[in-house]
């Protein structure tokens, strides 16, 4: 008579005290990580009596919109700042989706494109070996893109690690479909529109959103490339303002009127809302993660 089947200890059902243990410390974590959100979603709605009396701010006593009037009103510096960010972030995240998916698609072509192969054995170097920053800037400058919103999309507009992502997924879809299509008189541009893009809508949202978040939260090459602060990114603002404070605080005041708001609450509303755009976006393609990353990365 053949033995019982002895499962691995990890497969067993836990315990009463390894479950409660687990709840404990994930409510735990949970509370860590959300408290300072929500300690910067209260100061930036509460007003200066709240913020004289100090302590940890998790609810405004008196709510108050005051450092977001501050913030928005007018031709603010953070008003236009989130219209440059919201521009660059939608004319970016086209472009780079456009260029990524249609490299994407030529180099999963290996039997179709000669010397995709060799494309491809190009840009994985780029993984492993950067030009480095002044060469970057001297290549930026020769090109005629400094102090020009080109400058903050054009270095980036292709990433490899997303370009290969893309393309491990487009290699996953069986060939019959491309011959049939051919058979049928469909040329390749109508094959990757009516074909490729509808079953890749998965990998597709991600990398989306994951160009999106890069060109939002985009600061540094604005720092190297920008010298117009009319043009500047909200992320740069934000790090201009929260970190060195004077100019753009002093701005604020003025906007303000007679009764500014104290300087911390306008400090938490610009976090506010250069971090909000991507909290309301992420829900919508999150149920996109698992299937778009996974088969992208691990197959093919």
């Amino acid at each position: 008579m053949a033995s019982a089947r002895v499962r691995p200890p990890w497969m067993e059902k836990p315990s009463a005290a390894t479950q409660t243990a687990k709840t404990v410390v994930l409510v735990l974590l949970t509370v860590v990580m959300l408290a300072p959100f929500v300690y910067v979603i209260a100061v930036s709605f509460s007003s200066p009596q709240d913020v004289r009396e100090g302590g940890l701010i998790l609810f405004p006593a008196n709510p108050t919109l005051a450092a977001y009037r501050a913030v928005l009103g007018g031709s603010s510096v953070v008003g236009r700042s989130l219209l440059v960010s919201l521009g660059v972030t939608f004319v970016g995240t086209t472009l780079s989706m456009a260029m990524t998916v249609l490299m994407a698609y030529g180099l999963s072509r290996t039997r179709e494109v000669p010397g995709s192969r060799f494309v491809l054995i190009l840009v994985l170097g780029t993984l492993l070996f950067g030009a480095g920053i002044i060469p970057n800037f001297l290549l930026v400058k020769q090109l005629g893109l400094l102090d020009t919103y080109a400058s903050l999309i054009l270095p980036g507009v292709i990433n490899a690690f997303n370009l290969v992502v893309i393309r491990n997924f487009f290699m996953e879809i069986p060939t019959e479909l491309y011959d049939s299509a051919r058979m049928d008189g469909a040329n390749e541009l109508q094959i990757l529109v009516r074909i490729v893009l509808p079953l890749s809508k998965a990998v597709i949202a991600v990398i989306a959103l994951f160009y999106a978040v890069a060109y939002w939260n985009e600061f540094f090459n604005a720092l190297l490339y920008l010298n117009d602060t009319a043009k500047w990114p909200v992320q740069l603002v934000l790090r201009q303002f929260v970190l060195e404070g004077s100019p753009l605080a002093d701005a604020v005041r003025q906007q303000a009127n007679a009764h500014p708001p104290p300087a911390q609450t306008v400090q938490m509303a610009i976090v506010v809302l250069a971090t909000a755009p991507i909290l309301v976006v992420y829900p919508f393609v999150q149920k996109y993660f698992t299937k778009g990353v996974l088969t992208g990365a691990v197959k093919g």
